[in-house]
């Protein structure tokens, strides 16, 4: 094993050194509106749009796209970009019908939104369902991949890669949503820079494997090497069907999965909610251009490692003490293999995307705590200073959770995939209270505490069908791909919705503030679109 050398550990300490004192400066040039909450959780006023949309691409690429998603790369192969080419997409639509409503109705959080447009009930219900997600599947799912990461390539042990990315993370976090948003700026070039550095390494060992010459011809191998990996819509019956079905990526689950992820996620929407319509619509869609490159960074060196493993290399490097071939160690294994120097800038792009990551994913905690949980149940009266304070102790609170249940990850597989998944059982019905909330005024408050208080339940049942069957009934069934389990579920929500709605003898006035105007968009955000969805048709295309 070739840990870090000298000049690698010089690089990363010259990263931390101008992240410290970069945000340090934020800090303190802000000063002045420290003790605001808005301020605080959101930035009120100060992000760019190059700082909001550099600061979405660093706060969802982090350990899950750099570990998990080049494990299901070696594992599943170039589909799995799936997730990021349809983000693009959806981020299209998020900034022409989601953000106009948000920002006119002066939103904050996503409970907020909940409060205003059904009650109290449903805000409250949904806060502690997210708040449970982030720090217990969200939180620890990304300590565990950058842990593991930093174990593979430093040779520290997992419980201090742990410790020291936490403590990273949290200062950072305390320093509020301005120094996240502007440090994020930096952590996207490094994170880009390093990503593209391991992705040139790995396609020139296959090209150097085959006899070829440079990254083209390595790119040219990977799909004659491992054609399979290059399909990007699975047919039922699929060994990979279940992780992927089919055209649900297109036309079904994998679009509700999108939506609620980047329309309706207190994690990534609150960098938009302190901005203009049209700072944040132009951060948006600077996102969704950078979206369609991450698979390059992302997809390809976990394909490139599959095809050296299946010819003989990274034997050892790829399997665990039992022999048992883990794809999750595909990204580490081939950052060890860069040499002096571009190790460390693999290194703290790593770092980079794990910390903003974690950064980003606190704050959201502490904000929803904060302003949806103590201001609303233990302290109505409380000042902007104080809930700054109580922000601050949740980030401290929410980390040492997160400490304590991620080394119980060690034993996946793939755990990329287990985000997913568990975070689905929460999707469609978040995304129906949403869908609902926004574009049907109709919707009443019964009907929104019935789909909050069933999705989960509803969501388990689809899960454990087969067992179900096959334990009562004795038919065998298999098992719901959980994106089509999505769909299902989210059309069972809605459909009760509506009827709940429409049957309901209470009237109630909660539209809120809508005009056509507030989806209009400029000529230039027009034109990128119809480029990003050009780009889209293409791939898809090419790869079907």
């Amino acid at each position: 094993m070739h840990y870090l050398q000298t000049l690698d550990y010089v690089v990363f300490i010259v990263y931390f050194l101008i992240i410290s004192i970069y945000g340090y400066w934020i800090y303190r040039k802000k000063a002045t509106t420290g003790n605001s909450s808005t301020d605080f959780f959101l930035a009120e006023g100060s992000l760019t749009w190059w700082a909001i949309g550099a600061s979405l691409i660093a706060s969802n690429i982090s350990a899950e796209q750099f570990i998990g998603m080049s494990g299901s790369g070696f594992a599943i192969g170039l589909a799995i970009s799936s997730y990021e080419w349809m983000s693009a997409a959806t981020l299209i639509f998020v900034a022409i019908f989601f953000l106009p409503i948000y920002l006119k109705n002066k939103i904050y959080t996503m409970p907020q939104f909940l409060s205003r447009r059904y009650n109290d009930v449903v805000s409250t219900i949904m806060a502690v369902f997210w708040l449970l997600l982030y720090v217990f599947v969200n939180l620890t799912s990304i300590l565990y991949l950058g842990s593991l990461a930093i174990e593979t390539v430093t040779g520290v042990p997992f419980i201090y890669c742990m410790l020291g990315l936490a403590v990273f993370a949290v200062f950072i976090t305390l320093g509020g949503m301005k120094v996240i948003g502007y440090t994020d700026v930096i952590q996207v070039v490094v994170l880009v820079l390093g990503g593209l550095a391991t992705t040139y390494l790995a396609l020139n060992m296959v090209s150097d494997k085959f006899g070829g010459s440079g990254v083209f011809d390595g790119m040219s191998i990977l799909r004659t090497q491992a054609d399979d990996h290059f399909h990007m819509i699975f047919k039922e019956g699929d060994k990979f069907y279940y992780e992927l079905p089919g055209f649900a990526i297109l036309f079904g689950g994998m679009w509700i999965n999108n939506f609620n992820y980047w329309g309706c996620n207190q994690y990534i929407i609150q960098r938009t909610l302190g901005a203009d319509l049209k700072t944040a619509r132009t951060g948006i869609i600077f996102a969704a251009f950078l979206k369609l490159f991450i698979p390059l960074i992302c997809v390809i060196p976990g394909i490139a490692a599959y095809v050296l493993y299946q010819n003989g290399g990274i034997q050892q490097e790829m399997v665990d003490a039992a022999g048992i071939v883990k794809p999750d160690h595909a990204y580490p294994t081939l950052m060890n293999l860069l040499p002096m120097g571009l190790k460390g800038l693999a290194f703290a792009a790593l770092t980079a995307a794990i910390v903003a990551s974690l950064a980003g994913k606190c704050n959201s905690i502490s904000t929803i705590f904060s302003l949806d949980i103590y201001r609303k149940f233990f302290d109505r009266e409380a000042s902007d200073k104080k809930i700054v304070k109580v922000g601050r102790i949740a980030v401290i609170v929410a980390f040492a959770i997160a400490l304590l249940i991620t080394p119980q990850l060690r034993r996946l597989d793939q755990a990329y995939q287990f985000v997913q998944e568990y975070s689905n059982y929460l999707t469609p019905g978040a995304f129906a209270l949403f869908f609902l909330g926004l574009f049907w005024k109709k919707t009443t408050s019964k009907a929104a505490i019935w789909a909050a208080a069933l999705a989960i339940p509803i969501s388990v049942l689809f899960k454990f069908m087969p067992d179900i069957y096959h334990s009562f009934l004795g038919i065998e069934i298999s098992p719901i791909p959980f994106l089509n389990r999505t769909l299902y579920v989210f059309l069972i929500l809605v459909l009760m919705m509506v009827i709940i709605s429409l049957t309901d003898k209470k009237v109630e006035n909660k539209g809120l503030e809508l005009d056509r105007s507030m989806f209009t968009v400029s000529n230039g955000f027009a034109i990128l679109s119809i480029l990003i969805g050009g780009i889209l048709v293409g791939l898809y295309t090419v790869f079907w």
